[in-house]
């Protein structure tokens, strides 16, 4: 799909995300549009998985815009995500140019004066040429429009959402050496949360909010369908119900988005014909990610499967939607 410098409309919003093969339902859609006409940030939670981080992706590709990514860890600073100085460069110059630091000192007669000739050259050592540029200046100081994605603020500090309310405030950085340095084009901003602290009251105000969670079946389905169309369509649909009856069930981690995908692909990979009770425990471990989520699983099938230990195969095409009303 040919890229567009903004959304004009929900509508247009909805077709060029789906160009992008992100399904966007209403409210979506409507609150990226939102974001984009009324210049706030866009901050986004939900459950891991669910297509946060590829909300953003999608935002990027159909506007036609580069899309800057900043990770987000615990203890992560300002040095890490704003800028830093190239000092080893800086140094590595120092040594390069010293016949001409010579020259320049050449004739001081104190150290005072040979100081402040020194003051002097700073320029030259704290310039542009230097300064090493982390995702958030890299965003604000773009000569083209961009968006920025903040992925997972809430594995960061409180301290550094704070200093970030600042930066989404004005989009200018200080640099001591340099002045004030302006966005050129103010980014489009998403930040994803997977909800793992409580985000402050006052970055909220700032943002937009949108909370994404696992989808309905039949839009499950969609996604699978796109992204995998050599999945036959009722081993599609026979993948998404089990998926969706997992998440029904008390685990340590439900199976996201991403892994019913994996999942997908797998049974693609192994050129499944039905989703008998073989291929379901030998490929269980695509979905399902701690061994305790594995064997509660493996136990509620085969309370399921009851006596039937002999059978080799079970026509899951009649008897899975059944079982799925049965898993609680």
């Amino acid at each position: 799909m040919k890229s567009i410098n903004a959304f004009q409309s929900i509508e247009e919003t909805t077709d060029s995300l789906g160009g992008q093969q992100y399904i966007a339902n209403d409210e979506i859609s409507t609150t990226v549009y939102l974001s984009q006409q009324l210049g706030k940030p866009l901050l986004t939670e939900g459950p891991a998985g669910v297509g946060k981080t590829e909300l953003a992706k999608a935002v990027a590709g159909s506007l036609g815009r580069t899309l800057i990514r900043l990770q987000c860890y615990e203890g992560l600073d300002e040095t890490k995500a704003l800028y830093e100085w190239e000092y080893a460069k800086q140094l590595l110059y120092t040594q390069l140019l010293r016949d001409q630091l010579q020259q320049t000192l050449a004739g001081a007669n104190s150290l005072a004066e040979a100081a402040d000739r020194l003051t002097d050259e700073e320029d030259v050592f704290f310039s542009m040429r230097f300064l090493l540029q982390r995702p958030l200046l890299r965003a604000i100081l773009s000569d083209e429009p961009v968006v920025l994605l903040i992925d997972e603020i809430d594995r960061a500090d409180a301290e550094f959402e704070a200093f970030l309310l600042e930066v989404l405030s004005d989009f200018q950085v200080s640099v001591p050496e340099l002045g004030t340095l302006a966005a050129n084009h103010v980014p489009i901003v998403v930040l994803t949360s997977n909800n793992t602290r409580e985000l402050s009251e006052a970055l909220k105000r700032r943002c937009l909010y949108l909370f994404i969670d696992y989808p309905s079946l039949e839009q499950e389905l969609s996604v699978v369908r796109l992204k995998v169309p050599d999945l036959a369509p009722q081993m599609a649909r026979q993948a998404v119900e089990l998926v969706q009856s997992l998440r029904q069930i008390d685990l340590r981690k439900h199976p996201s988005i991403s892994e019913t995908l994996d999942w997908a692909q797998a049974l693609v990979t192994l050129n499944s014909e039905n989703l008998d009770r073989k291929t379901l425990e030998t490929t269980l471990s695509v979905l399902l990610k701690h061994e305790t989520d594995l064997r509660k699983v493996q136990r509620q099938l085969g309370r399921m499967n009851g006596q039937d230990d002999d059978e080799d195969e079970t026509d899951w095409d009649e008897e899975l939607p059944r079982r799925r009303r049965r898993i609680d």
